[in-house]
C-alpha cells in the first residue's frame, strides 16, 4: 500500500514533480534527515553542462587521494589482446565502464605502462550517438560524471581527458595514429557491443600498438572468478569467496602528477561538452531524474552516508521492504556507471564494521548479518551475471540464453490463455489491474529504480 501510495502522484513528463520524491511524505524526522544527507541537491539543465561543472564538491578523505607513486596490477586482472612492440609513444586507457580515477584498476595499470616507458598518458572516452537504448537520464548522469572526472584528471594528475564522438573502431585507431601510441589500455565489460568494439578496435590499430584488458569492475575479475558459465549464485558462491583473499586488498595509488609531461603541441585536445551533446540522439521525454547526483566524489559520499546512519544496520531485515526505502543503499546508479568501485564499498564496509579480514563479510554459514547480506547482494550476485553475460556472450539477451528447464517450461506454456493482455504503452505507463505492478512500474519510470524485491515480481 505504501509504494502503490507514493507513486499514484507521478508521471512521465513530470518525474521530479509532486509524488516523485517519496522523502517528502517521510513522517519521521530520522527518516528525513537520513534522506537530506544522501539526496543533496538538484540537478541542473543538461546544457549546463559546457558551462561550469559542479565541482564545489568534498574532498576526499586522505586515504584515498593519490599521492607520488607508481603501483604494479596484479598479473590475474589484466590479460593481453594484442601484444605489441612499441615503447616510445604515449599510453591511452580507452574508459568505457569504470568512469572514475580513483579505484580504477585499468587506469592504474595504463599508468604503470606509461611510467615502465617513461611516456605521457591519456585518457579516452568514445561517445556513440545511441547506445541500448538510453536516453537523457542516463546520457545526464553519465556526462556529468565524466566532467568531473575530466576535472580530476586534469587537475590532480596533470591527464588529460579526450571525447571521441562516433565509431571506436575509426576513433580510437585514429587517436593512436595522430599521438604516435605505444598501447591502449581498455576496461572490461562482458556486453556484445563493447567486445565488437574491442574486436575491431585491434584490427585496426597501427602496428605495433600493445591493447591490454582490465577487469577494473569486479573485485575477483570475471575470468578468475570461473572458466565456465555458472549455473546460479549457490555455484559461484564459494569460488568468489575463495577469490578474496588474494583480490580484496586496499588499492595501491597513482602517480600524482604524472611524471611525463606531454608536448603542449601534442597533447590530446580537451572535449568539447557543446558538440558531445549535439552528437547524441537522445529520447528527451523522460526526464533526468534528481534524487541522485553523479560523480565519484558524490557516490563515495553516498557510500558514507549509508555505512555511518542505522540505514545499513537495518538492511538485512529490511531491504526486501518496498516501503522502507532508506533501508537499501541507493548505490546502484554509481556502481553502473562505474563511478564507484564495488571493491571501494567492500573495504568501506570492513572499516565501518571494525573488522580486519574478510570471513565475516562472505561467511561460508548462514548470511545473517547487514554485512554479509549486504556483501553478497553487492559481489556474489552482480559477479554472477558478470559471469553469465562473459560467458554466455552470443545468448545473454535472448530466448536461446535461457537454461533448458525455462525454455521448455515457457515452450509449454506459450499456448495458454491470458486472463489479461496488455499494449506495451498500458504496461509502460502502468496502466494494468495490478495495483503493485503499476506502482514498481511507475516508481521505474519516475526514479529511474524499483526495489530488488518488487523488481523480480515486476
Amino acid at each position: 500500500k505504501a509504494i502503490v501510495a507514493r507513486t499514484n502522484a507521478t508521471s512521465r513528463k513530470a518525474p521530479g514533480g509532486a509524488g516523485a520524491n517519496p522523502f517528502t511524505i517521510a513522517k519521521a524526522g530520522t527518516v528525513k534527515a537520513e534522506a537530506a544527507a544522501h539526496f543533496p541537491g538538484e540537478v541542473a539543465p543538461l546544457a549546463d553542462l559546457m558551462a561550469a561543472p559542479q565541482l564545489e564538491l568534498p574532498a576526499y578523505p586522505d586515504d584515498v587521494v593519490p599521492c607520488v607513486a607508481g603501483a604494479t596490477v596484479q598479473r590475474e586482472r589484466w590479460r593481453v589482446l594484442q601484444r605489441g612492440e612499441k615503447r616510445d609513444g604515449p599510453v591511452v586507457y580507452w574508459m568505457q565502464r569504470d568512469q572514475r580515477m580513483r579505484d580504477n584498476y585499468a587506469l592504474l595499470h595504463a599508468q604503470n605502462l606509461a611510467l615502465k616507458f617513461e611516456q605521457p598518458l591519456c585518457v579516452a572516452f568514445n561517445l556513440v550517438p545511441s547506445f541500448l537504448g538510453a536516453g537523457v537520464r542516463q546520457f545526464g548522469f553519465m556526462l556529468r560524471g565524466l566532467r568531473q572526472v575530466e576535472h580530476d584528471l586534469r587537475e590532480e594528475l596533470d591527464v588529460p581527458f579526450t571525447l571521441l564522438l562516433g565509431d571506436p573502431a575509426e576513433t580510437l585507431p585514429q587517436l593512436a595514429r595522430d599521438i604516435n601510441a605505444s598501447a591502449i589500455v581498455v576496461d572490461m565489460s562482458p556486453l556484445r557491443i563493447s567486445q565488437q568494439w574491442k574486436a575491431a578496435v585491434g584490427d585496426a590499430l597501427p602496428d605495433g600498438v600493445g591493447f591490454y584488458e582490465v577487469d577494473a569492475h569486479n573485485i575477483s575479475p570475471v575470468w578468475e572468478t570461473s572458466q565456465k558459465q555458472e549455473f546460479a549464485a549457490r555455484t559461484i558462491r564459494k569460488k568468489v569467496h575463495g577469490c578474496m583473499d588474494m583480490f580484496l586488498e586496499p588499492f595501491p595509488p597513482l602517480a600524482a602528477p604524472h611524471p611525463h609531461a606531454w608536448e603542449e603541441t601534442a597533447r590530446p585536445q580537451a572535449p568539447d561538452w557543446s558538440a558531445a551533446l549535439g552528437s547524441l540522439t537522445l529520447d528527451a521525454e523522460v526526464h533526468e531524474v534528481d534524487w541522485c547526483l553523479p560523480g565519484e566524489r558524490r557516490a563515495l559520499e553516498a557510500l558514507r552516508a549509508f555505512l555511518n546512519t542505522p540505514r545499513f544496520r537495518r538492511y538485512d531485515a529490511e531491504r526486501n521492504d518496498p516501503s522502507k526505502r532508506l533501508a537499501t543503499s541507493n548505490l546502484s546508479p554509481y556502481l553502473h556507471f562505474g563511478q564507484l568501485s564495488a571493491q571501494r564499498i567492500v573495504l568501506e564496509v570492513q572499516r565501518a564494521c571494525g573488522l580486519k579480514g574478510h570471513s565475516s563479510l562472505f561467511p561460508s554459514g548462514e548470511r545473517n548479518t547487514p554485512q554479509a547480506v549486504f556483501c553478497e547482494e553487492l559481489v556474489v550476485r552482480r559477479e554472477l551475471s558478470d559471469n553469465f553475460c562473459f560467458y554466455a556472450e552470443d545468448d545473454y539477451d535472448r530466448f536461446e540464453g535461457a537454461h533448458n528447464w525455462a525454455r521448455t517450461t515457457l515452450n509449454d506454456h506459450r499456448g495458454d490463455r491470458r486472463e489479461h493482455v496488455y499494449t506495451e504503452e498500458q504496461l509502460e505507463k502502468g496502466q494494468t489491474h495490478d495495483d503493485l505492478w503499476n506502482a514498481a512500474q511507475l516508481e521505474m519510470v519516475s526514479r529511474g529504480k524499483m526495489a530488488g524485491f518488487i523488481r523480480m515480481y515486476w
